[in-house]
């Protein structure tokens, strides 16, 4: 696989996790996880370490997470050996509000060939009112 193929592959697993986790379905995200998946994000107080933390964090939102529209902006990957970082900013949509995020998420490619997500970081930027 080039690397055109490859970026344009993890771009999409990640959009495609996205537009699920938005519409309160987090399974898509979770199957892309590591076992080994470490985490930062603005509804956390510290790291969430491992497949299981995250599942639980996830699982208590289920459902609630409603998102009218998203867009990721710039997403770019960069790529070494089996391991790829994206990084892109993402807004989201919901009645007057728009949330702005910084956001990375580190994937390796697997023995399975498959690439998973071992790490995520997400945080703000700031929000605004449209």
């Amino acid at each position: 696989m080039e690397k055109k193929e490859m970026s344009e592959t993890i771009i999409a697993l990640s959009k495609n996790a996205m537009e699920a986790w938005l519409k309160g379905n987090p399974t898509p995200y979770l199957n892309l996880y590591s076992n080994d998946f470490t985490y930062f994000d603005p509804s956390t107080d510290f790291r969430l370490d491992g497949w299981e933390k995250i599942q639980e964090l996830y699982e208590s939102m289920r459902g609630k997470v409603y998102v009218e529209r998203f867009d990721i902006i710039n997403p770019k990957v960069q790529l070494n050996g089996n391991m790829a970082v994206l990084s892109f900013n993402l807004h989201m949509f919901a009645g007057d509000m728009v949330w702005k995020e910084n956001c990375t998420e580190i994937y390796y490619f697997t023995e399975e060939k498959e690439w998973k997500i071992i790490h995520s970081h997400f945080s703000p930027t700031k929000p605004s009112l449209k």
